[in-house]
């Protein structure tokens, strides 16, 4: 495992994390898309706050000349306006990035940009690939030379690899992507096309969307909201979808029998955001199902319900409604702590909770409380946080988590740790009660997973150690690095 940065310590000790967001535009009058693929960006900074990109090129240009800028920080922090004015070009990728596999420095920023021989390609990637390794050292033994440390320049080379074989660059995407495995929502810029891939699973989501006579392909329709564009559809698992000044074309040959897709189940109850939807199934509805179902299987007597911010929040409505014990806010949440958090040193008093998190004094005092939360991972800020009610006077404090305990790793892009350090590996719900100080404890069971997303497949990996395929044998993340 790489070692977090400073900024992230804080987030490492107990939230999970997703890979990242990507964003491509394709205007067909050519016009310049930069500043729209910005704010696309900024409508996706909860995938990743560590670093981002764009790169845009004009179609009607000189075929090579790809103009990118990226750098370290949130959409805001590495873009100014007059960088933005500087990118001129009518097709364009965007990436904001936080890191599984590979460290956490600006080479790794994406987009990645290839001049190759057949022109430029720019690629933007959300998900892990659990072949990168073997095929990393293939490359290299042919003597590709590598500029990162992340298998999205892995995908990159295979797909320049292809298309110099290849009669366009959208068969080089498909004959690429019979040779990578895992999880990938892959967003391409050629010098003519703009193409968008789905891994056969579906792990990660793609949607397709326009604005005016602009063509989107994007992580979630909440970045097409945020442009006023309309939602058209979402890339079907193992699709691959080219748009040119033709207009759309796709191709489902890597396409899965339906009951063999496996979406990540924590874009629904965690990562994306609860305005979105995807494949069909609303974010927020999901996280308002999950809460429902955890009053049904764990009801408790209490005064109030209260979520912990920001994806408690619509469970613990969920469970409030279902229950009909009032909904309250028990946490005001400082939104300013950012990447750049420093983690207070043991020396000093400061708990890190306490600086992002603080409860409201008159919303628990003398009641039983009912305290909804996504996911426990190692338990560390549970405590802290069961530990913060009691103080401010709490009588009970009974907590429900809206998703199962966490048992194994994750490999398809999401930060789930190595076994050892999930609280819930070898231990029963009952002493994960005692060690966060709870008065009652209850998960939302597995069964439940599939009714929350109205019968989607999905991977419970996590959950069962059922992946959809074959683990690596080792921990491939941050592999790169060691």
């Amino acid at each position: 495992m790489k070692k977090p940065g400073v900024h992230q310590q804080m987030e490492v000790e107990e939230k999970l994390r997703e890979e990242c967001g990507v964003f491509g535009m394709y205007d067909l009058d050519g016009k310049d898309v930069a500043a729209s693929i910005y704010y696309g960006l900024f409508a996706l900074q909860h995938r990743g706050q560590e670093s981002c990109g764009i790169a845009v090129s004009e179609t009607n240009g000189p075929k090579g000349k790809v103009t990118s800028y990226k750098g370290m920080g949130l959409v805001n922090e590495v873009f100014t306006g007059e960088e933005l004015e500087q990118m001129r070009g009518d097709i364009g990728v965007g990436h904001v990035r936080y890191s599984t596999a590979g460290a956490s420095t600006r080479e790794n920023a994406q987009p990645l940009v290839l001049n190759y021989v057949k022109g430029t390609l720019a690629l933007a990637h959300n998900g892990n690939l659990i072949n990168a390794p073997e095929l990393r050292e293939e490359l290299a033994y042919s003597g590709a030379i590598f500029q990162t440390t992340i298998d999205s320049e892995v995908v990159a080379y295979h797909i320049a690899r292809e298309r110099v074989k290849t009669k366009n660059v959208e068969s080089a995407v498909l004959n690429a992507m019979k040779k990578i495995k895992g999880a990938y929502s892959l967003v391409i810029m050629s010098p003519r096309k703009l193409i968008g891939a789905r891994d056969p699973f579906g792990f990660k989501p793609l949607c397709i969307g326009k604005r005016d006579n602009a063509y989107i392909i994007t992580s979630e329709t909440c970045a097409l909201e945020t442009l006023g564009a309309e939602y058209i559809r979402d890339i079907e698992p193992g699709e691959v979808v080219t748009i040119t000044k033709d207009g759309i074309k796709s191709d489902t040959s890597m396409c899965l029998p339906k009951e063999q897709q496996a979406r990540c189940i924590f874009e629904y109850i965690y990562f994306a955001r609860p305005d979105s939807h995807i494949d069909g199934v609303s974010v927020y509805g999901s996280r308002i199902k999950a809460g429902r179902f955890l009053a049904m299987d764990s009801p408790v007597e209490a005064d109030i319900v209260v979520g912990v911010p920001e994806s408690g929040n619509a469970a613990a409505m969920g469970y409030a409604m279902e229950s009909g014990i009032p909904y309250g806010t028990a946490f005001v949440k400082n939104s300013y702590v950012g990447r750049t958090f420093i983690k207070p040193k043991q020396s000093t008093r400061e708990s890190s909770v306490k600086i992002k998190l603080n409860v409201l004094r008159e919303a628990v005092a003398g009641k039983r409380v009912i305290m909804i939360d996504d996911s426990i991972v190692r338990g560390t800020t549970s405590d802290r946080i069961v530990k913060m009610l009691r103080d401010a006077g709490a009588t009970e404090v009974h907590m429900r988590v809206s998703s199962p305990p966490f048992l194994w790793p994750c490999y398809f892009g999401t930060d789930v740790p190595a076994r050892e350090q999930l609280i819930a590996y070898n231990r029963s719900v009952e002493e994960i009660r005692q060690i966060i100080g709870a008065d009652s404890l209850g998960y939302l069971k597995i069964e439940r997973l599939k009714e929350l997303v109205n019968g989607l497949d999905i991977c419970e990996g996590c959950f069962t150690g059922r992946y959809p395929m074959e683990p690596p044998k080792d921990d491939i993340r941050g592999e790169y690095d060691k």
